[in-house]
């Protein structure tokens, strides 16, 4: 098989049954497993056989861990119910209570909600710092730190981080460094490649990419991520079979979708950065020679009403998420980042009048239009 990643993300993606033929891997949706004898099951639990009960292991979730693993560069992967149990299930393999965190202020909403909530409820304590210069970073390590977290685009803002310079700071301090990659996909960026320990999708966003599942995915040591499947299986963060094989069909196109993605994003960036009814557009730069992602932001403060904004938008859908073949757009003040302090999300600069905007396989002159026909309804008029 060609080891290019167009050809790998069509093909890795397969649980080979010797028994039947089939060209696309059957779905396994069965709750447990069938055993000969009590010698057979006995067998599970030596390792000698794969499957006992879906909770703790399933081929095809199994085949959706493997396969993202393989395109990240990563020796191992786990299949979980969600990018945020994925997350989870990635700090809990490494800190416990007592131990610290140093994670970047400007990662996404509902990851900030489980660091700082739950996290401190199971005795976790997090440290939040503007990793814009890794000094920063360092200066906050402690004695009884164990990880440091970031993305590598990061949302809702798009900056891109150094993960080289974080996998360098990891290593001098015996630290797990953790990136989500849930915006630049192993198609544009690789962290493990780059140093990090343990990479984390969201693969209900670009990994499914049709906004039909919801599902995480965690790849890297496969010390640890033994122990995040253990405790995906403990918790019952597990994937559902059926959710699994539909990530698994996703990601089959997923080099595909990201090169129209990307390329319309980047067109859409270059037109907004000429509209005058906007004072900022955020669009990252440098994150890949294929292509700078699929998601622009833009702030539209003082110069448009917001409200008007998201009722002139015609056939561009409103969500509270990203991703998805068709271009939509969402309200990080009022979703995705509702749960950050207000102070805090003015400080990164989530200001009222910021818009994200994730960017279809469409036609680009046609997601242009309607992106300038909302901003041209919604302009305050002058005099």
């Amino acid at each position: 098989m060609g080891k290019r990643f167009d050809t790998k993300s069509v093909h890795l993606s397969k649980i080979n049954d010797k028994t039947i033929n089939s060209k696309s891997t059957p779905i396994y949706q069965t709750s447990a497993f069938k055993f000969r004898d009590l010698e057979d099951m006995e067998n599970f639990y030596q390792g000698k056989n794969d499957y006992l009960y879906t909770r703790v292991g399933n081929p095809n979730t199994d085949e959706l861990g493997e396969a993202v693993a393989q395109l990240e560069g990563a020796p191992k992967g786990v299949a979980a119910s969600s990018g945020t149990s994925a997350i989870l299930a990635g700090i809990l393999a490494v800190a416990k209570q007592g131990d610290h965190i140093v994670a970047a202020t400007d990662i996404y909403g509902g990851t900030y909600q489980l660091l700082a909530g739950e996290l401190a409820d199971l005795g976790i304590e997090v440290s939040f710092v503007d990793f814009v210069g890794s000094e920063q970073v360092a200066d906050h390590i402690k004695s009884n730190t164990k990880l440091i977290y970031s993305e590598s685009v990061a949302n809702p803002l798009l900056r891109t981080e150094d993960i080289a310079s974080l996998a360098e700071i990891a290593k001098q301090h015996q630290l797990v460094l953790m990136i989500d990659n849930t915006f630049a996909t192993p198609y544009l960026c690789r962290p493990y490649e780059s140093g990090a320990d343990l990479v984390v999708h969201s693969a209900t966003k670009y990994i499914g990419g049709h906004s039909d599942v919801t599902a995480g995915v965690l790849a890297g040591r496969a010390d640890l991520i033994d122990i995040a499947n253990q405790k995906i299986g403990n918790l019952g963060c597990n994937l559902s079979p059926f959710e699994a094989w539909l990530t698994c069909r996703g990601l089959k196109t997923l080099s595909v979708r990201m090169e129209r993605h990307v390329k319309n994003a980047q067109q859409l960036a270059d037109a907004l950065k000429e509209n005058k009814a906007i004072q900022k557009v955020y669009y990252p730069e440098h994150v890949s020679p294929q292509g700078n992602g699929a998601i622009v932001s833009i702030d539209i403060s003082g110069l448009c009403s917001i409200e008007k904004f998201f009722q002139s938008l015609d056939w561009i859908k409103i969500v509270p998420t990203l991703a998805g073949v068709e271009t939509s757009v969402s309200y990080p003040a009022g979703t995705s980042h509702r749960a950050v302090p207000e102070q805090a999300r003015k400080k990164l600069g989530i200001t009222e009048g910021l818009i994200r905007i994730s960017v279809g396989i469409e036609d680009a002159a046609d997601i242009i239009a309607g992106v300038e026909h909302a901003l041209e309804e919604s302009r305050h008029k002058q005099g």
